[in-house]
């Protein structure tokens, strides 16, 4: 087997039906076990499963129907949680929104769906209370729910068909705006998402001692997977409506966390803290994984948490079309560099170049994938759908990796790759080389279009107080990067373009130089 090409072993026998279903055995045999944890409150397994029931009736009382879409405004919380498992029970679809979207994104979000009603969790952050004021929601119990707002109810939207077949009924519906800044609805089934959270709780060797720290928003498939694979095994999870990196240091020490997922900047930020206020050493209790995806990983910092937290920071990388799991490195096979680990199990994997054909071993492709995890679709859109899975099943994630043995790594978007002067400009590579700088917090390398060329272009955020200039950065990449590589110029920012999940946005970046 080439390099270019992996293909792993992996089953989606045994999964459940419906999401719901998932806790079905623990609310038997562990019911008085901790199931969900949040900022106000807690539920065991069987308070849970009683509760789930109690809000799914509710909502047959609002009329919402099987095949209906229902969206979710809210930061991560119990009633997040219980609206979310309802919603399976009832076979309704669920779009859940992160209540920090603004009303243009909320709105959008609403219209294509064609949502039944829209539930915000008013009780939970002031941003959803914003929404619900906004759309003169009622506000209102929903079962043993308290204080939810209700919208009205839309009259003339159809529901979908419902499917015996979970690989082929929708559970959750996520819109992502990918690069282009038009959001797609994504529609994950229910063996989508079961199969990659049972994936990754299999390597990570989960068992019910666990308590997931949940601060990446529900709104994300991150975030609806770690909470899907923690009730698969019958562990915790502790929902966190807003990071704050002194919540999580007095939870790693106090509450018995053993599981942490971020992005990049949630580490960064924490050992920002960890400086700032002083603190001799992290606590780090019952932690035993740390994980980041989402975003490149600078190596200088994966070793400076390493140090700091005395854990192996395991890489890993996804993408919402595939629920979201795609590789991971493994706890028991950490690794020095940059590497997202090996191919899940289950999955296919090759690499192709621009002529459609395979590349060769360790060069540099498009990434195609191809398993139980890959969406049904994007809502509505049969054109984009078809431009991205091809008749064989084989997803286009739009990225460009290698492969060096069973281990992938992730070089950037095909889009955003900059041609100049003939030659490929991976902007990856630049963002790394930046990165060593001690003043960088984070930066991105975007293309500008000039006459008959591409030019490399580099946004940094520095620390805060930082003298570092422009040019201190471009002395600093100049040994370090050919001369086509390097920026044409770097632009300093007091803070990157991001998505709620810390994802930057480089089209916004692109964007802003075209219209210099």
């Amino acid at each position: 087997m080439q390099a270019s090409t992996q293909v792993t072993e992996g089953s989606v026998e045994g999964l459940p039906s419906r999401l719901h279903e998932v806790m079905g055995r623990h609310v038997e045999a562990t019911p008085d076990h901790l199931a969900l944890i949040d900022d106000k409150t807690s539920l065991t397994y069987r308070e849970l499963d009683r509760t789930v029931g109690r809000v799914a009736e509710a909502l047959q009382a609002l009329s919402i129907r099987a095949g209906d879409r229902m969206v979710i405004v809210s930061e991560n919380s119990i009633p997040l949680a219980c609206l979310l498992l309802a919603a399976s029970r009832l076979d309704v679809w669920a779009i859940v929104v992160n209540p920090r979207l603004s009303p243009r994104e909320v709105d959008q979000i609403k219209d294509h769906s064609g949502a039944r009603r829209v539930f915000l969790t008013a009780d939970v952050s002031p941003e959803a209370a914003a929404h619900t004021a906004r759309y003169g929601a009622t506000v209102q119990d929903v079962g043993p729910l308290h204080g939810i707002g209700v919208t009205a109810q839309n009259e003339d939207t159809l529901a979908e068909p419902v499917e015996a077949d979970s690989a082929k009924q929708v559970v959750v519906l996520i819109y992502t705006s990918g690069t282009t800044g038009t959001p797609k609805g994504v529609m994950l089934t229910h063996r989508n998402l079961l199969f990659s959270a049972r994936g990754t709780a299999e390597f990570r060797k989960m068992t019910p001692d666990d308590v997931q720290y949940c601060v990446l928003p529900v709104s994300h498939i991150v975030g609806i997977s770690l909470l899907t694979m923690t009730l698969m095994v019958g562990a915790t999870v502790r929902l966190v409506a807003k990071y704050d990196p002194a919540a999580l240091v007095k939870a790693m020490a106090d509450e018995g966390i053993t599981i942490l997922n971020g992005v990049p900047a949630t580490y960064q930020r924490l050992l920002e803290y960890r400086r700032n206020a002083g603190l001799p050493k992290f606590d780090r209790g019952r932690l035993r994984v740390i994980s980041v995806a989402g975003a490149p990983l600078d190596l200088e910092l994966k070793s400076r948490v390493e140090e700091e937290l005395g854990l192996p920071l395991l890489n890993g990388y996804g993408i919402t079309e595939c629920s979201p799991g795609i590789s991971g490195v493994r706890p028991d096979a950490p690794r020095a560099d940059h590497a997202v680990g090996s191919v899940m199990p289950g999955l296919e994997a090759k690499l192709v170049g621009h002529d459609g054909k395979p590349v060769g071993d360790g060069e540099v492709g498009e990434l195609h994938v191809r398993g139980p995890n890959v969406m049904l679709g994007y809502y509505r859109a049969p054109d984009l759908t078809a431009k991205a899975i091809d008749p064989d099943g084989w997803f286009n994630t739009g990225d460009l990796a290698r492969f060096e043995d069973d281990a992938l790594y992730i070089v950037g978007r095909t889009k955003e790759m900059i041609i100049r002067s003939g030659f490929n400009v991976y902007p990856a590579e630049i963002e790394a080389v930046l990165s060593t700088h001690d003043a960088v917090v984070q930066c991105a390398v975007v293309g500008r279009p000039v006459v008959g060329n591409e030019e490399v272009v580099a946004f940094v955020q520095l620390i805060k107080g930082s003298t570092a200039t422009a040019q201190d950065l471009m002395a600093h990449v100049t040994p370090q990067l050919t001369s086509y590589k390097r920026p044409s110029e770097i632009i300093l920012m007091d803070a990157l373009p991001a998505t709620s999940t810390g994802k930057l946005l480089k089209h916004k970046l692109a964007e802003s130089l075209r219209t210099q």
